[in-house]
């Protein structure tokens, strides 16, 4: 009986942490290509907490270091640092983009080929100080999915 009791409660707190994993939905998530020899390149998406949170990492086997980055103009120079977290309100969508925050993958074992993907982790705090993870799996493309060059249309 004891032992039904612990799986009960293990299962119990699976569920709990699945749950709670799912605060924060993930939408259009890539990752862009390199050239042979880049030893960097970023990804990208649009995230949306259901409560207040912030994106406190990531990690990715395909790099040796995985970091939150931000890019803003200072004068006239554009500056790209590391963050130790970004929030995200509750209820609002919050975009990983070129030219703004995204995930930098820095020291790349791997060519990042287009049409290939890569898995990322995503490391969330919420309010309480509880950290949540979302594991993906991001399609490589040489642009932003529904640019241009893929039609220009939205998704597909």
């Amino acid at each position: 009986m004891q032992l039904i009791k612990n799986l009960l409660v293990a299962l119990t707190a699976f569920i709990v942490f699945a749950v709670q994993a799912q605060t924060v939905e993930v939408k259009d998530a890539w990752a862009r290509a390199t050239v042979p020899g880049q030893k960097a390149s970023g990804a990208f998406m649009k995230l949306q907490a259901r409560e207040g949170t912030r994106l406190v990492g990531a990690s990715s086997p395909v790099a040796g270091v995985t970091e939150v980055h931000e890019m803003k103009m200072e004068g006239d120079i554009m500056r790209m640092r590391a963050v130790a977290g970004l929030d995200l309100p509750a209820g609002q969508t919050v975009e990983l983009k070129p030219g703004g925050y995204h995930v930098m993958l820095l020291d790349l074992k791997v060519a990042l080929r287009k049409d290939s993907s890569i898995p990322l982790t995503l490391v969330f705090k919420d309010a309480k100080g509880v950290e949540s993870k979302v594991e993906l799996s991001l399609p490589v493309l040489s642009m932003a999915p529904g640019s241009a060059a893929h039609g220009g249309h939205g998704k597909h």
